[in-house]
């Protein structure tokens, strides 16, 4: 599995499933057009864009640049994306009855080593080993709880101060939310970035949101 630094953006699962057997890195589906309605994922994708850069990789039909545009206009910073492309191939993936409107294969129906070659070829960031990788996810609710975020009083008022911090929509589930974290951070970086946002033990702190600053320090060690 080759490990590389940004991450991947697909339209449909099976894309993902397909990517997830080849890449070690976070992949996120849009959901066909779905993306465009869907607020959540479109800032999940900016994040991400800003903290490791992502790479778009789409089916090569009309609708497949439909929505690569459309994620190139949600991050805007153009140097946080890599462009990945796959060939013109006719044809019908297995599992489908009838071939798509176009005629043509899908990222699925790619065989691995045209998928290989087209994410690398767009410039991914290919990282030597599980050190250099620094890898995400490892977040639980439990840390979530022990960091004040869940279950406590003032708990709301952290998670909205946190989804502002990181740009995200203030109704965003408690349970998106750690999904969110998982792609983007580590366990280590999320706890230094608790730190930095949480850092504030002003007069107006209450003693709740202190106690919570101790425990975002302890779990972090």
């Amino acid at each position: 599995m080759i490990v590389i630094k940004e991450a991947i953006i697909v339209e449909g699962r099976y894309d993902r499933i397909k990517l997830g057997g080849l890449f070690d890195t976070a992949i996120i589906e849009t959901g066909g057009f779905r993306i465009f309605k869907d607020e959540e994922k479109k800032n999940v994708i900016k994040r991400l864009a800003q903290k490791r850069g992502i790479i778009i990789l789409t089916d090569s039909d009309g609708a497949g640049f439909v929505i690569r545009n459309h994620i190139k206009k949600i991050i805007g910073n153009t140097t946080n994306i890599k462009q990945a492309f796959i060939p013109d191939i006719q044809g019908k993936e297995k599992r489908k009855t009838h071939p798509s409107k176009e005629g043509t294969l899908g990222v699925e129906g790619m065989t691995d080593d045209i998928i290989i070659h087209a994410v690398l070829s767009s410039g991914a960031t290919v990282l030597g080993n599980e050190q250099d990788s620094k890898k995400t996810g490892g977040i639980t609710k439990l840390d979530f709880y022990n960091a004040g975020l869940t279950g406590r009083d003032g708990s709301e008022q952290m998670r909205k101060k946190l989804l502002h911090a990181l740009g995200f929509p203030k109704y965003m589930t408690t349970n998106t939310l750690l999904g969110a974290v998982n792609m983007i951070y580590s366990r280590d970086e999320f706890f230094d970035e608790l730190e930095r946002i949480f850092s504030d033990t002003s007069e107006e702190t209450n003693d709740e949101q202190q106690v919570s600053n101790k425990k975002i320090k302890k779990n972090k060690a």
